[in-house]
């Protein structure tokens, strides 16, 4: 007799644990002197290459404006595995990669510095007497985004081995745009070099474990699909909170803000994956058709100066962790007039069959009371009739927490009967733990999504027109909060749960934030 497999089952299940390899592959970094490329990408690659998930010819290539030689360069990255890979470095493992690793030093807007590096990534095939996959990896300040795709296209690097499985590839780190004009022009800018397909634009949130299992315990469980419905769900709740400040980020910080820097990316990526309709397979194309019906079926947001469905505060001076902090305006690179919000919320309605009339509110900030990244699917009381007598039962709403970081997992929130003679109730939770039951030595985000984009799976990035989506919804608000000025921008105490304004968003709707962790 055949057992039937999960698999068999549940053919939306199909792929997601298959073994994919990667073909033979030039990564180039640009900005490779930087932070990123030293605390994720080159730890995740060297991760990879511990898995065996690399291909048999890997060649790295560090691009910046910096001269380094290449074993300076080497040996920076060394160091960086040492002190932020999540395993310690294996230098047997390390030096077949290490051996294939060079710099290339050259301005981000010198069309001979691309020459000169399409003509290394050339003699590197002709060595090899074999053509290789290009990946492009732009991890720089987002002003030199254009310069890069420009020479990229008019080195000719871009359509080498066009229209086949080595065809080149560019992923590019957020933030992408700061409105949707600047979304746009950069979409437009990245199109007229490479076709959408090629293009890989990153979001690390949805290389998380818990992100991606989100799929899973929709769509791979038969006790959550049919109650996933305005019929069964009250509300829906995310949080993406900090506890930290802006460190020394704070003129990068200044120019952006939490709208801008959590909201209309992490956050909103977030709410599509919760809301999305079931896909017709794990097709990326399907799966992020999906995403972007979702997004476009958010109503616009509702924006006056004392209420509406947003709210803008900054944080002030406070503790964290029993130490005290400063204030926003008195970090370093702040200007003392500025009016940027460190924490943004918003009350989101979805005009389509499955969440008309459930609200999600969502909301993220820094110097909070502790790090926390959640879903919580806050679903309908049961009718007050049985347990509804004084004060003998406690009931409270069912809700499934998905946890992001910094404990990633699930939480279910139910009641029970507390033991006794006498019949009294409380809400009591069901823990599920990755590190518990896989072990705390699960990927990080950024092996996931190196992998996926050298092996062309483009399910967990951001396609073009899902970007302009979200920017379309938020783009009012960010011109709304800058005709307002100081007006309607609330403060909160470093280490609270944000400002008190920013119940309102629940209060009118019966709701009140749930206490995340």
């Amino acid at each position: 007799m055949i057992q039937e497999s999960s698999e068999d089952r549940h053919p939306f299940l199909k792929g997601l644990s298959k073994h994919r390899g990667a073909p033979p592959t030039v990564v180039v970094i640009f900005g490779a002197s930087g932070d990123l490329t030293a605390r994720k990408l080159v730890p995740a690659i060297f991760n990879l290459g511990i898995d065996n998930l690399l291909p048999g010819e890997f060649h790295l290539i560090g691009y910046g404006r910096k001269p380094i030689e290449d074993e300076a360069f080497r040996e920076m990255m060394d160091a960086a595995i040492e002190e932020f890979s999540r395993r310690p470095l294996n230098k047997e493992i390390w030096e077949r990669v290490r051996q294939n690793m060079t710099y290339h030093a050259g301005g981000y807007d010198e069309a001979e510095a691309f020459a000169s590096l399409a003509a290394r990534i050339n003699k590197i095939e002709a060595d090899l007497g074999r053509d290789m996959q290009r990946m492009f990896y732009i991890s720089t300040p987002p002003s030199v985004f254009e310069p890069i795709i420009k020479n990229i296209g008019s080195s000719g690097m871009a359509q080498a081995h066009v229209h086949t499985k080595l065809a080149s590839k560019v992923v590019v780190e957020k933030p992408f745009g700061h409105d949707l004009e600047s979304a746009r022009d950069l979409n437009k800018a990245i199109n007229g070099v490479f076709e959408e397909p090629q293009v890989y634009r990153i979001d690390h949130y949805l290389g998380k474990e818990t992100v991606q299992d989100l799929l899973v315990q929709r769509f791979g469980n038969s006790i959550f699909e049919p109650l996933w419905n305005r019929e069964y769900i009250d509300c829906v709740q995310i949080t993406v909170a900090e506890s930290l400040g802006v460190g020394s980020r704070g003129g990068y910080y200044d120019s952006s803000g939490a709208l801008r820097d959590m909201i209309q990316n992490h956050t909103m990526q977030l709410v599509a994956l919760t809301a999305m309709e079931p896909p017709v397979s794990l097709d990326p194309e399907s799966i992020r058709d999906e995403k972007v019906k979702v997004i476009r079926a958010i109503q616009p947001l509702e924006l006056k100066a004392g209420g509406g469905d947003v709210v803008r505060a900054r944080y002030t001076n406070g503790l964290v962790k029993g130490e005290p902090v400063k204030g926003y305006l008195e970090e370093s690179g702040i200007p003392k007039d500025s009016t940027t919000e460190t924490y943004a919320a918003m009350r989101l309605a979805i005009n389509n069959w499955r969440w008309q009339g459930v609200p999600f509110y969502i909301r993220s900030g820094k110097r909070m009371a502790r790090r926390a990244s959640e879903i919580a699917i806050q679903f309908k009381r049961p009718p007050g009739i049985l347990f509804s007598e004084g004060d003998k039962f406690n009931v409270a709403a069912n809700t499934m927490v998905i946890s992001i970081q910094p404990d990633e997992g699930v939480t279910i929130v139910m009641n029970s009967k507390i033991p006794g003679l006498e019949t009294r109730t409380q809400p009591v939770k069901m823990h599920f733990r990755y590190s518990t039951t896989f072990g705390s030595n699960t990927p990080e985000a950024y092996e996931r999504l190196i992998l996926d984009a050298m092996v062309g799976d483009s399910t967990l990035f951001i396609r073009g027109d899902e970007t302009e989506a979200s920017w379309k919804l938020v783009t009012p608000v960010l011109k709304h909060w800058e005709a307002c000025g100081e007006h309607g921008l609330q403060d909160y105490a470093a280490g609270s749960w944000g400002p008190l304004a920013s119940e309102r968003l629940l209060w009118e709707r019966r709701h009140q934030w749930r206490r995340s962790g």
